[in-house]
């Protein structure tokens, strides 16, 4: 087995590990998912995708080494990042029961869809603005990165990562909007949006007081 394919297995289980691994994406998709639809969550699942594709060329380019190293780059991104999590937790703090004009009274229902772009938005920028990535991704490369690893090998890894994400939060979106699965949550719905809500609050926290050393 030649060192590129050996390397190309390495990325990609280490990888697949790390996105598995709970945290502000997987919240944000079992959010959508559950608040809005199997679509919503299929989307935010591609604008997860989407971010990782910035995160592995600009690690790739040897950006992700000056932005780690660099204070005011890092804590830039780490206070938009955080910020923009605490501000979708607080939107999903204050979910509300629907209620529909005929019965007066608070019944679960279809929630009004938040739309692709929306929807892409949402999970590319809680992506790409987690500064976390950015390290995870520029340690990763460096491990396997050097000046004879071919450019199509790169732009593999960086294919398969995106790929990855996608598939593997486009199957939480699935399981998440799943009937069965919203049936069972139906008539708690906003107590878990806004449980999710507080969640994405206290990562968007915890993220703000990260430190890069």
């Amino acid at each position: 087995m030649s060192p590129f394919l050996l390397n190309f297995l390495k990325v990609a289980s280490i990888h697949l590990l790390a996105v598995m691994s709970p945290g502000p994406d997987f919240v944000l998709i079992s959010k959508n998912a559950l608040t809005y639809s199997r679509k919503t969550g299929i989307y935010s699942a591609l604008g997860l995708g989407l971010g990782i594709l910035v995160h592995v060329t600009y690690s790739l380019l040897g950006i992700g080494l000056i932005i780690s190293q660099s204070v005011v780059l890092f804590s830039t991104i780490k206070l938009f990042g955080a910020g923009y999590l605490v501000y979708i937790g607080i939107k999903a703090l204050q979910s509300k029961p629907q209620v529909t004009p005929s019965q007066n009274v608070s019944v679960p229902v279809e929630r009004s869809e938040l739309g692709a772009f929306g929807a892409i938005k949402m999970g590319f920028l809680t992506n790409v603005l987690n500064p976390k990535a950015t390290l995870f991704f520029l340690g990763l490369f460096t491990q396997v990165i050097d000046p004879t690893t071919p450019l199509f090998v790169q732009i593999a890894y960086g294919v398969e990562m995106a790929t990855m994400t996608f598939v593997w939060f486009s199957l939480v979106a699935l399981f998440f909007s799943h009937e069965k699965v919203r049936g069972r949550f139906a008539r708690v719905s906003h107590y878990v949006d806004r449980a999710l809500g507080g969640v994405l609050v206290a990562l968007g926290i915890k993220i703000a007081f990260f430190s890069s050393k």
